[in-house]
C-alpha cells in the first residue's frame, strides 16, 4: 500500500503548485521562441487567458497540468481517492471552464492547440508538434 501523506502536508503541497511559468509551460515557451516565433503571455481579454497567444496567426497554445485539468487517459489526471466530495466538483468546474474557453475561442476564430504536462517529456515530439501547429520557419533552432 502507498504511503499515505498526512492532510496538513497535503494542503502545503498543494499551496505551493504554481498556475503560471510552470516548468511545462516554460518548455513550450523556449521551444517555440527557437523556432522564431513570438507570442504574448496569458492575454486576459481572451477567453481562458491562453498561456502562448500568436495574434498574428490567430492561434493560441493552452499548457496544462494533467491532474488539474483531468487528462483522459493519463495515470496522473485521475481523481484521488480521498475528500472525493471535494475534488470532484472542483477538478469538474476546470474541465467546464475549459470547455467553454476552447468554445468561446474558436467562435472567435482562434485556433487551439492544448498540451499536456507529460507530453512535455518527450522534447523532440513536442517540437514536431509545435511545428505542426505553427507552420515551420526557415532557420528554426
Amino acid at each position: 500500500m502507498a504511503d499515505r501523506i498526512s492532510t496538513a502536508q497535503r494542503s502545503a503541497n498543494m499551496r505551493r503548485i504554481k498556475g503560471r511559468d510552470t516548468n511545462p509551460e516554460l518548455l513550450v515557451r523556449r521551444l517555440a521562441h527557437a523556432m522564431g516565433y513570438r507570442f504574448r503571455l496569458h492575454r486576459k481579454e481572451l477567453p481562458g487567458k491562453p498561456d502562448l497567444v500568436f495574434g498574428p496567426h490567430r492561434k493560441v497554445i493552452f499548457v496544462h497540468g494533467c491532474f488539474w485539468h483531468q487528462h483522459e487517459g493519463c495515470k496522473v489526471g485521475r481523481i484521488p481517492g480521498s475528500n472525493v466530495g471535494y475534488w470532484v466538483p472542483k477538478l469538474r468546474r476546470n474541465t467546464e471552464r475549459d470547455a467553454a474557453a476552447r468554445a468561446a475561442l474558436e467562435a472567435l476564430g482562434w485556433e487551439i492547440l492544448t498540451i499536456w504536462d507529460c507530453e512535455t517529456r518527450e522534447e523532440s515530439a513536442l517540437r514536431a508538434r509545435l511545428r505542426s501547429f505553427l507552420g515551420g520557419r526557415a532557420g528554426e533552432g
